[in-house]
């Protein structure tokens, strides 16, 4: 069973920083693309970052110059480091994962659960 588990949310101040981890474990093969999604209450679910296997990344125009996304491959891990967060930023973070296992060869997608990060003083 493979399985995603996110960390670092929580409260900060408007301008401060949180870096989110997302660490896949299981019988994994292989992992492929990883994306941070987030959903603000009452609004669908966005993308904000996406990395592929050999680092390109993509952000979403909000968190251009704002937010980084970095992975470890060897560890199957993707972080988000997040700076000038503003309150428009308050949302459950997630991260998803594009992968392959032993008992799945086929690449298919699984989520976390979800971190919350509020921004407000």
């Amino acid at each position: 069973q493979v399985q995603l588990v996110e960390s670092g949310g929580g409260l900060v101040q408007p301008g401060g920083s949180l870096r989110l981890s997302c660490a896949a474990s299981g019988s994994i093969i292989r992992t492929y693309a990883m994306r941070w999604y987030r959903q603000a209450p009452g609004k669908q679910r966005e993308l904000v970052a996406h990395i592929d296997r050999g680092g390109d990344t993509n952000y979403a125009d909000s968190a251009k110059g704002r937010f980084t996304i970095s992975r470890d491959n060897a560890k199957n891990t993707v972080d988000l480091r997040m700076n000038n967060l503003k309150p428009e930023d308050t949302a459950v973070y997630y991260c998803n994962v594009e992968l392959t296992t032993i008992l799945r060869p086929t690449s298919f997608e699984i989520w976390g659960q979800g971190t919350l990060v509020t921004v407000s003083s």
